[in-house]
């Protein structure tokens, strides 16, 4: 039984602790149980490697031929290049509160894309495991 690289990688991606933390401490923000700062610093803190991991996983769609799951994953890596070509990839401590409802509905798109694309992944993986038995 082969398992593909990128379908262990999409798994990976979707199920980390890190995109349900950066959208509880926006939440717990709103609430006002966590400060701005450290709200901010949290969420800082994982915004790059996202994005090398999108890209990296977007890169591994291409290079193994799974021209769908590229076509579906490269727009977020394009979004994710905008934001940051614009400066607008990190959370500001000082204009968190401002823009707190658009970063919470900007994560949960994020997390839907990404559940999307998890079970897509896992389905062709099911698919090519069951291809491979006949």
């Amino acid at each position: 039984m082969v398992i593909n690289l990128e379908y262990l990688c999409s798994l990976l991606d979707v199920k980390h602790p890190v995109f349900k933390s950066r959208l509880m401490c926006l939440a717990d923000l709103e609430f006002d149980y966590i400060n701005p700062f450290d709200s901010s610093s949290r969420i800082n803190k994982v915004v790059m490697p996202e994005f090398i991991v999108q890209a990296l996983l977007s890169a591994l769609f291409l290079l193994s031929g799974h021209w769908a799951m590229f076509l579906l994953s490269a727009p977020m890596v394009y979004y994710n290049y905008t934001l940051y070509q614009r400066r607008q990839h990190l959370v500001d401590v000082t204009e968190i509160f401002n823009h707190l409802s658009r970063e919470k509905k900007r994560r949960l798109f994020k997390i839907a894309a990404l559940i999307v694309l998890l079970f897509l992944s896992l389905f062709w993986m099911i698919w090519s495991v069951l291809e491979e038995h006949e």
